[in-house]
């Protein structure tokens, strides 16, 4: 069993403690918040996580998990301290590190023993030798021994903690490759590929491979548009391209676009980065523009079957930004619901998880118990999380409660010609020949 401190309870550092936990280790995690930690010994969850709260239930109860507010109870006898605190978007698109700085400083002002610092945030390239730096300079002992090894995160919000225990591959770097090695232990039980490198590629492997995925979504709506205008099915043509082993079928759905945590800060603060060091990222911000044109498009289309929106009722179907979890950070729906409401929409809401989250961003809408409620009197409905529960509606029972049988299908859910059969008038993404057969 080796001892392990996590800093930082967020979406990152809470799937990471607990699932190291479950590997047999025992594991401190550290925060500020000290109703949250309490909170989490009582298995209360702060996010929305398919099996999160099992497993840190479980744990807790095993004694191999616990939560404070102490650096001095969590760094006690830790042989390794991850970082995983938050790195939000700066003014000009930078990774804000104020909280790296913050724990990177606490950490080393505290600790009584060797110890490898693992950097899980997502950090800029060089941030693995800054936090160096940091340790070095608040260290109260210059004979104690520290290492620094940036691990990035793959996690998928909605199957985080089946992606920890089921990962791609593991990727370690350091200028110490025993103090990698190390942490290449931690990982064994998951029997998954090591990757074992230098700090600063270890942290590129992490934004490029975002910015990859990013960039594959931004083309396949970028093809979907074009479908429009010149009356293919997108849905066919990604069908055709995902057989393509070279392509792959992940990440071609057409849609209203990417958001969460990860992809908008990482591709803005890797076009931050390239910018700032003298190489010009045009594919990066065209992947930006792109994802976020999707959203006016959505408008533009449903404002043309209505006629404009002022007057109008527009229900929506989902509103985090992707199903499975209830996390509204950058969600495509804040920017659809605001330019609806700036238009002269009213908005009624659903969706399965993140209702709470929504009602501290969004307000002036009418936020309803399920999707029957959402379409009840509205002129049209905008599909803008494909949660499952909406893919096996009574859409019968839908049309029959709306004034106006309209709905935009913003992730290509439902059959055009079956909801034509319905008697709706039906709107996907890049669906040009279905649409006008």
């Amino acid at each position: 069993m080796r001892n392990i401190c996590v800093i930082g309870i967020g979406y990152v550092g809470l799937v990471t403690g607990a699932c190291l936990a479950d590997l047999g280790n025992r594991v401190v995690c550290l925060n500020r918040d000290e109703s949250k930690c309490d909170n989490l010994k009582k298995g209360i969850m702060p996010i929305y996580e398919p099996g999160l709260e099992e497993v840190v239930r479980r744990n807790y109860a095993a004694g191999r998990l616990d939560f404070t507010t102490s650096y001095d109870q969590a760094l006690e006898d830790a042989g390794f301290v991850f970082i995983a605190v938050g790195t939000p978007s700066g003014a000009e698109g930078e990774a804000d590190l104020v909280h790296v700085n913050q724990a990177s400083e606490g950490l080393a002002r505290r600790l009584r023993q060797s110890t490898i610092i693992v950097n899980k945030s997502t950090v800029p390239i060089g941030t693995g030798d800054w936090v160096a730096d940091i340790v070095r300079e608040n260290i109260p002992d210059d004979d104690i021994e520290f290492s620094v090894v940036s691990n990035p995160e793959f996690l998928r919000e909605g199957s985080a903690v089946y992606d920890f225990m089921n990962p791609d591959r593991i990727v370690l770097g350091s200028t110490n490759p025993a103090a990698a090695h190390r942490v290449a232990e931690l990982y064994y039980p998951l029997q998954a590929p090591i990757i074992i490198t230098d700090l600063r590629t270890a942290e590129m492997i992490k934004y490029a491979s975002n910015a990859f995925l990013a960039t594959k979504i931004s083309f396949i709506n970028e093809i979907a548009n074009i479908c429009e205008a010149l009356g293919a099915d997108v849905t066919e043509v990604a069908r055709g391209m995902g057989m393509d082993q070279r392509i792959g079928p992940q990440f071609l759905g057409a849609g209203v676009g990417w958001g969460g945590s990860c992809f908008p800060k990482d591709v803005k603060a890797l076009a931050h980065m390239a910018a700032t060091h003298g190489a010009h990222p045009q594919l990066l911000r065209a992947v930006m523009e792109i994802n976020y044109d999707q959203r006016k498009r959505v408008i533009q289309k449903l404002r043309d079957i209505l006629g404009g929106f002022r007057g109008k009722t527009v229900g929506i179907l989902g509103l985090a930004f992707k199903p499975n979890t209830d996390d509204m950070r950058d969600a495509p729906s804040i920017e659809i619901i605001h330019m609806l409401q700036h238009e002269g929409a009213q908005v009624k809401a659903y969706d399965p998880q993140a209702m709470e989250t929504a009602r501290r961003i969004l307000t002036n809408i009418v936020y309803c118990e399920n999707a029957y409620a959402v379409a009840e009197g509205a002129d049209a409905l905008i599909l803008v999380t494909e949660w499952n529960e909406f893919k096996q509606l009574d859409m019968m029972r839908i049309r029959e409660t709306m004034r106006q049988p309209i709905i935009l299908d913003g992730r290509n859910v439902y059959d055009p010609r079956r909801m034509k059969e319905m008697g709706f008038i039906h709107r996907g993404m890049g669906r040009g020949y279905n649409e006008v057969a």
